[in-house]
């Protein structure tokens, strides 16, 4: 197998993701399951974690298809594999089989260096994942994620989401994509003033990961601190909403491992987890419920009432209210 670099085709037969970024690692796993959808709509992914991957697993699943279907095969966390599936693994990178990738997730570290030495040698495509402990580091993520959207933001704006935001790269990708929906023209530093300065406290996340886990006292605690920090009225409206939907997204769902779930409702493997324990107590009238709450919230910040704190108390009261009518019913 000819050598890969990083900027090749994402559907290389093996490509390696090293580093221990989260957001980055599912990044990398997303981008070569969309080039398989892309190239075949029935592409079969298969998300695996060393307990799932045992020896011989691996030559189960790249065996020859009686429908010659293009397959992806994950594997999260390669440096805690058995010293058997390691085996497997090199064996394979040896003779990988058409129409299949394999992406091996792996921390970088020294644990499991044997078989990152195998993959680099085989010639495997690279993609690095490192968590970004700088803050020069965090300044050029922001960067790329506006350019990523085709908006255009200010150095400065730049800089004022780092400091705003923190080092949560899930934050600082969800703020840029808000600010890229929301706001016309150049991102200026006003324009992340008026949503973020002050915010790295209590987020309009934390605000509705308190309201949907029935958690009423510390939602508001945090909504009241949000506002009074200057956070966005309509960004808390939409974390809400997100946070709801994903509960009726989940509770709807057929069951399954999260990685199936993730692929089936388009969420990150690690939201299905939080999801699932912020869903108990929940029930399809307690969604509907909320989802009135939301929607009434959000004409409110937006014109449609006169004081969008109490507009956004009541909404959160109502979203905890329901996240505990299990328990009431």
């Amino acid at each position: 197998m000819a050598r890969k670099t990083a900027q090749d085709d994402p559907l290389a037969p093996v490509t390696l993701a090293v580093g221990q970024e989260d957001l980055l690692l599912d990044r990398a796993v997303q981008e070569v399951v969309a080039a398989a959808k892309a190239s075949d709509a029935d592409t079969d992914v298969r998300d695996l974690t060393p307990d799932q991957l045992q020896p011989g697993t691996l030559a189960e699943l790249t065996s020859p298809s009686l429908f010659a279907e293009r397959k992806v095969v994950v594997v999260r966390n390669a440096q805690d594999l058995s010293a058997d599936t390691v085996k497997d693994v090199k064996a394979y990178l040896g003779a990988p089989a058409e129409e299949i990738t394999l992406v091996l997730l792996h921390a970088g570290g020294a644990k499991g260096k044997g078989l990152l030495d195998a993959a680099r040698k085989a010639g495997a495509r690279e993609v690095a994942c490192p968590k970004m402990t700088k803050p020069a580091d965090r300044l050029a993520f922001v960067r790329s994620e506006f350019r990523a959207t085709g908006r255009s933001a200010t150095p400065e704006a730049c800089q004022a989401l780092v400091d705003a935001i923190g080092s949560d790269l899930r934050e600082l990708a969800a703020a840029v994509s808000q600010l890229a929906a929301d706001i016309e023209g150049t991102v200026d530093e006003a324009v992340v003033g008026r949503y973020y300065t002050g915010r790295a406290e209590a987020s309009s996340f934390t605000v509705a990961d308190r309201a949907v886990e029935g958690r009423a006292a510390e939602a508001l605690e945090a909504l009241r601190w949000s506002l009074s920090t200057g956070v966005a009225p309509v960004l808390i409206t939409s974390a809400l909403a997100q946070g709801v939907r994903a509960i009726g997204k989940l509770s709807s769902a057929r069951g399954g491992r999260p990685a199936d779930l993730a692929r089936e409702l388009g969420m990150p493997p690690w939201k299905i987890d939080r999801v699932r324990q912020q869903m108990r107590g929940w029930t399809p009238d307690g969604v509907s419920v909320a989802l009135r709450a939301v929607a009434e919230a959000d004409a409110g910040v937006k014109g449609g009432g006169e004081d969008p704190g109490y507009v956004l108390e009541k909404a959160v009261v109502t979203i905890a209210r329901a996240a505990r009518s299990r328990g009431r019913a």
